[in-house]
């Protein structure tokens, strides 16, 4: 059975964007990008909402000659992973392996872990937010910023009451401070 992993960067006060909408903070370098690409290397599919989708697309034709072998690889990471997109507003993907559906249903998921072995990531905090609260997400994965935004979009939704064990730790060079933690019921 396939697990459903929340991973996400964060704010030290607990954000994934700034109230502009801006993230370009959580920019991994060369060392936090390769320990990415290791943990996506198991994601046979990808659930975003409809933001999340648009900013990923990106690596479909990331133009990637020219870019660093860990940039490279993450592109490929990414271009052969199934993705569902919820939105009620894309009429059509733009990308490869990937289907849309207009609302989130937990049932559906459910059955997508059942029918699987590879995790299953889910990426964006509103979308992450309705999985968590329908109990579907067994980690939660983080990369803590040395950085306060000061308001945003909150990486955990207000209101959400979480027990979490933590499972691994790791700090980087440039300060970053990767968690995982196991939901617990």
């Amino acid at each position: 059975m396939g697990q459903l992993i929340y991973s996400g960067i964060m704010s030290l006060d607990g954000y994934v964007a700034d109230r502009d909408g801006n993230f370009s903070w959580s920019e991994p370098d060369e060392e936090v990008h390769t320990f990415v690409n290791d943990l996506e290397r198991d994601v046979g599919t990808y659930l975003f909402g409809r933001r999340m989708y648009q900013v990923m697309s990106a690596w479909e034709t990331f133009d990637t000659p020219d870019q660093p072998d860990y940039i490279r690889d993450f592109a490929r990471i990414w271009q052969g992973a199934d993705k569902v997109v919820y939105s009620t507003t894309l009429t059509a993907a733009s990308t490869a392996k990937t289907r849309i559906e207009r609302t989130f249903v937990p049932a559906a998921v459910r059955d997508l872990k059942n029918a699987t072995d590879a995790h299953i990531s889910i990426s964006g905090p509103t979308l992450a937010a309705a999985a968590l609260r329908a109990g579907l997400v067994e980690e939660c994965r983080v990369f803590l910023n040395p950085v306060a935004v000061g308001g945003g979009l909150r990486f955990l939704p207000d209101g959400q009451g979480l027990r979490l064990e933590l499972l691994e730790e790791h700090t980087f060079g440039n300060g970053v401070v990767y968690l995982r933690y196991r939901t617990q019921a």
